[in-house]
């Protein structure tokens, strides 16, 4: 007769996955805690639950970023232009305090600025919430003392967005929580955290993903509406998701997502948008007429073409390059051999865009890293791309010290810079090819390994499919077969068999 012990712990453990025990890289870098997490940690029999663990970890490591930023917050923003890129402590936050009429009184979208900006050029939701911070940063004592309150205000803000995102990212897979830490231990986060304020848009994307997973696709689409009124590219992962529901046949569920996306997304922009039309328009025309910038692989042809190609050429052929990413992804999702996960999808069609648009500026790093956590969890080939793009993050600042400092012997120079950003589109090309990979073997995909379908898929999760083409269509008879420890998948990729809890 099995022990009542044994008895509890077959209830309670079985669907949990340890990293420790599959992950060379984990179990390694697990040495110096005390080895694999035991028994106790998985199961939440004491207060050091995964949530609570991750969540605190990603509070520390957001810290230490804040004391990464210690030079600039000593002076370096205010009486140094080169020794902010130099001490790699950079952040627009205290520069646009002034720069963008907060310390002034003006309200965004509705007072000109000074000088050519005219308007504040950020999206309706991010300009809220740097109000609120202004609001919060008191009007007294010097400038410079204003701008230091106002990025600690602004820090401490981000850092609860980043809490969010690592406990959202920690609860997606329910048989995966300690995937978390890849979000909570990324350097890459720790750095560009608080160098501006997309980590409001990536912590509303990551509680939208949760909310998918758990089959609340109403609050999942009020949550990316939300999320693409204070950044654009949360709007992607509507693409990945029609075509997912397209094969999977759930057109009421991505019809009910796309209308909580659109009437959030309206709820907060229509009232800016009517009283402040041109206030409001900012974002869009800048993004429409800037140019070619730092970051992008159009830097680089620029840089080594006799004449750099014209705003509106580069625009027209970026433009071109994410159609044809749209259509591949689109031909992936209904293609490939199983039905992809929607965490997959995501990240291709977010790194696309990255990879194709005229400006790469580091901290849109964040964007990716949830989705990567989810879509690869992999400590191996989630660190080759953290290192690329820490690579990326040292190699912009040294690049502008060399470019402001007017010095040759200082920084590095434009053909040093080049590099830097090959290496960071060549670590996110490789991480979209293991995904890819993944997607055409799942055998090979560590999360369907551990025996699950889609757990970021929702209503996607172990659905049957009702269209697929090419080779989808017709699988061979025998093909795509392997043993999961608790699911058995058969060739044509629907679940045949689970194992009872």
């Amino acid at each position: 007769m099995p022990s009542a012990e044994t008895t509890r712990t077959s209830v309670h453990e079985p669907d949990l996955v340890r990293p420790t025990k599959e992950d060379p890289v984990a179990t390694t870098g697990s040495e110096l805690f005390g080895g694999p997490l035991g028994r106790r940690a998985l199961l939440g029999t004491s207060w050091w639950t995964p949530v609570r663990v991750i969540a605190l970890v990603a509070i520390g490591m957001f810290a230490l970023g804040m004391v990464q930023k210690l030079p600039c917050y000593d002076g370096a923003w205010f009486f140094g232009a080169s020794s902010q890129y130099t001490h790699a402590c950079y952040s627009d936050i205290p520069h646009l305090y002034q720069g963008r009429g907060f310390a002034d009184g003006l309200v965004p979208y509705f007072d000109k600025l000074e000088g050519d900006m005219e308007y504040l050029e950020y999206p309706v939701l991010t300009g809220v919430f740097m109000e609120v911070a202004a609001w919060l940063t008191p009007g007294s004592g010097s400038i410079q003392d204003q701008e230091q309150v106002y990025w600690m205000v602004n820090a401490g803000m981000l850092m609860v967005c980043a809490a969010v995102i690592a406990v959202c990212v920690t609860r997606t897979h329910r048989r995966r929580p300690w995937d978390g830490l890849l979000i909570a231990l990324a350097p890459a986060v720790a750095l560009t955290a608080t160098i501006n304020w997309d980590l409001l848009a990536v912590a509303l994307t990551a509680a939208a993903m949760l909310m998918w997973s758990r089959g609340r696709t109403l609050a999942f689409g009020v949550l990316l509406g939300l999320a693409t009124a204070a950044k654009l590219y949360p709007v992607l992962l509507l693409g990945p998701l029609f075509v997912l529901c397209w094969r999977a046949g759930k057109w009421r569920e991505f019809g009910t997502a796309l209308l909580g996306a659109a009437g959030s997304w309206l709820i907060v922009n229509l009232p800016v948008m009517l009283l402040a039309p041109e206030g409001w328009s900012k974002f869009y025309t800048f993004s429409q007429e800037r140019g070619v910038d730092f970051g992008s692989f159009w830097l680089i042809l620029s840089q080594r073409m006799e004449s750099p190609l014209a705003t509106d050429t580069v625009n027209a052929f970026a433009t071109v390059l994410m159609l044809i990413s749209c259509v591949g992804v689109a031909a992936l999702a209904l293609t490939a051999p199983r039905r992809p996960r929607f965490a997959q999808l995501a990240f291709l069609i977010v790194a696309a865009f990255i990879l194709t648009n005229k400006v790469y500026s580091p901290q849109y790093v964040l964007w990716l890293v949830p989705l990567a956590a989810l879509a690869r969890p992999k400590w191996r080939d989630f660190l080759i791309w953290q290192a690329c793009e820490v690579a990326y993050f040292l190699g912009i600042w040294m690049y502008l010290a060399y470019t402001t400092s007017g010095d040759a012997h200082k920084g590095l120079p434009e053909e040093g810079y080049q590099l830097a950003i090959a290496v960071h589109l060549l670590g996110t090309l490789y991480l979209c090819a293991v995904i890819v990979r993944d997607i055409f073997m799942p055998e090979r995909d560590v999360v369907r390994r551990s025996g699950d379908d889609d757990p970021s898929g929702g209503v996607l999760d172990g659905a049957e499919d009702v269209f697929v083409l090419g080779a989808a269509a017709h699988p061979p008879r025998h093909a795509a077969h392997f043993d999961g420890p608790y699911v058995e998948w058969g060739s044509g990729g629907e679940s045949q068999r689970r194992s009872s809890p």
